[in-house]
């Protein structure tokens, strides 16, 4: 049967089981380079404020990134964003792969980092459109197979790390997520059902203003999603070092935490769209986040200090805060970006675009944030920061409205 003859529905369907790829190949390349990040840094020599201003490479991809994406699925398509993304990504961990020197690693981080927003603002909008398709809930669980993704290469990283080094790691990474996009994006949603021009019968523009009544909505959600991606990416850029630096975990073990992380979070964003079906989206960000925040930090505050005479015992704590953490954290994601999705008046592409601007050069900046606290205090303190944003995100969950499936 040709797509021309299969239903709409059926279409849907066909391209969600494409989107739920997509997103855990997204986890897989965007997420290559996570459980060797302890021997890429220390290969090259970097502290950890060195190693935190490294990571700016990649918010100088991740701005124009997430800015030119709402843009361009607005104007052509999602489909083709994620076909040109599905090249770019591979070639960034290609050369993050490569990298011998600091500004070849930059090179590497500058073209992930741009190409992870790039993708993701479109693949969230064939996933909204998805959902008009088939009648269903899907995004809490497209972003669940991106944590099985993350999961599935910082589990395969640390395993192999005393069989493959960095650089070969990183190679396999790429080619097979290369090849592997240029499969799955075939069967995407098309230009003419990908909804990128908004509502039929709606005029929509490719750029919302900075400032608003349109705006105002759009910065609330961006603040939330802010505070819900730094502790993401400090879990996993920063657990590592953590676990080796601070607490002489031996490598191998140094990739738990950012696994219990993962791990976590896979479970709760396959079950988060029965949560919001249960107790809708507020709800569920809201005590997310006051679970997740309350347990990471004592886990922490507790398990550091044990790991001075008792190793395995801290280990296993902290990793319990960690996996809290990712439990807490894995629906905020899907429900704010269905809410900016979901703002009257605004193509779904161009507020995830604008909320992903926001979010996603918040996402690559808080490492290096995170790195800058370590270099004056220490890790252990910088790790405060994170954990703090949990509390906000369970404030900004007021503002999570998303729009009725009809």
């Amino acid at each position: 049967m040709s797509k021309s003859e299969l239903s709409l529905y059926q279409r849907g369907i066909h391209a969600r089981n494409a989107v739920w790829a997509s997103f855990f190949l997204l986890g897989v390349a965007g997420m290559a380079w996570v459980p060797r990040i302890p021997e890429i840094k220390d290969s090259l020599g970097l502290s950890d404020g060195q190693f935190g201003v490294l990571l700016l490479a990649s918010t100088a991809g991740a701005i124009p990134g997430a800015q030119l994406a709402g843009r361009v699925v607005h104007m052509y398509s999602s489909q083709l964003v994620i076909r040109i993304s599905g090249v770019l990504l591979p070639i960034g961990v290609f050369i993050m792969g490569y990298a011998s020197t600091v500004e070849i690693l930059a090179l590497g981080l500058l073209i992930m980092g741009f190409s992870v927003p790039f993708m993701d603002v479109a693949l969230n909008g064939q996933a909204v459109e998805i959902e008009h398709h088939t009648k269903g809930r899907w995004m809490s669980s497209f972003h669940g197979l991106w944590s099985v993704g993350a999961f599935t290469t910082t589990l395969f990283g640390g395993a192999i790390s005393h069989l493959l080094t960095p650089r070969e790691n990183l190679y396999l990474m790429s080619i097979i997520s290369f090849f592997a996009y240029i499969f799955v994006t075939r069967y995407l949603l098309p230009p003419d059902l990908d909804g990128h021009l908004g509502d039929a019968g709606t005029v929509t523009e490719s750029k919302v203003p900075l400032f608003g009544k349109q705006s105002t909505i759009l910065w609330a959600l961006g603040i939330g999603l802010i505070c819900a991606l730094i502790p993401e990416g400090g879990a996993f850029d920063w657990s590592g070092i953590l676990l080796k630096d601070h607490m002489g975990i031996t490598k191998g073990l140094t990739a738990s935490a950012a696994t219990s992380f993962s791990l976590a979070m896979i479970a709760s964003r396959l079950l988060g769209d029965r949560f919001f079906e249960k107790w809708g989206h507020v709800k569920t960000v809201k005590y997310g986040g006051l679970f997740g925040g309350s347990v990471w930090g004592l886990s922490l505050a507790i398990g550091i200090p044990i790991s001075d005479s008792h190793q395995m015992i801290g280990l296993v704590v902290v990793c319990i805060g960690f996996a809290a953490a990712g439990f807490g954290i894995g629906p905020f994601f899907p429900a704010f970006y269905l809410a900016a999705a979901s703002v009257p008046g605004v193509a779904p592409s161009v507020g995830l675009a604008r909320v992903g601007l926001i979010a996603f050069a918040a996402y690559f900046a808080g490492p290096t944030m995170m790195g800058a606290i370590a270099e004056v205090a220490s890790l252990p303190i910088a790790f405060i920061f994170p954990v703090s944003l949990f509390f906000i995100v369970a404030l900004q969950s007021r503002y999570i409205k998303v729009r009725e499936i009809h």
